[in-house]
């Protein structure tokens, strides 16, 4: 996404992988500001989003109406290290802004970098900018988080919404199935235990 972008604005990909690694919205976070990330435990207070409304863009309360802690993985802590270096460490800076400086929204993202072109190339033509959020549930659902703490994280108030987030990929559910055969062959299960059998 950087090299295709007209300027090589590594603030581009550095959007969609924070996106995708905290499981968020574009909006919020383009509305993530040095202050609400705390270093020191390495978690996000989200606490705003970023929305287009009459007379340009607005930062307003979250979707939910709840600020919400978002961990920041070990992964994306030098870039976000990086990002409030490069913002001063101003607690009001934005975290994610734009290559003039602008407030990030979804759309600017998509032209800016050539989304269609470049996710098509890598094989992935039906990925749309919000699936960063359900991409990241699923890694976090796939790493052993509970239910109830997707559901903090994406800030649902519904276990059902955030369920429906999830997406595990073909090789999870191959490795499923494979668990469940190899529980039923096991030798020293109990004779009580399911059995299978034609009636």
């Amino acid at each position: 996404m950087v090299a295709a972008s007209a300027d090589a604005y590594q603030g581009w990909g550095d959007v969609v992988i924070f996106a995708a690694c905290t499981a968020v919205r574009i909006g919020e976070v383009s509305g993530c500001r040095v202050g609400d990330i705390d270093t020191t435990e390495w978690v996000w207070r989200l606490r705003r989003q970023t929305s287009p409304g009459p007379g340009g863009l607005k930062d307003k309360g979250t979707k939910g109406k709840r600020s919400r802690r978002i961990p920041i993985i070990e992964d994306i802590r030098p870039l976000v290290l990086n990002r409030i270096q490069a913002a001063n460490r101003r607690p009001d800076a934005r975290l994610f802004v734009g290559p003039r400086g602008g407030r990030i929204q979804t759309g600017v993202l998509r032209k800016a970098t050539h989304w269609h072109e470049v996710v098509a190339k890598l094989g992935f033509e039906h990925l749309r900018r919000h699936d960063l959020r359900p991409t990241g549930l699923t890694w976090f659902a796939d790493a052993g988080v509970p239910l109830h703490r997707l559901q903090q994280i994406a800030g649902h108030t519904d276990p059902r919404i955030t369920q429906r987030y999830l997406h595990p990929d073909i090789e999870a559910l191959q490795n499923d199935g494979q668990l469940l055969s190899i529980h039923l062959r096991a030798p020293q299960r109990s004779p009580n235990g399911p059995q299978l059998r034609v009636v």
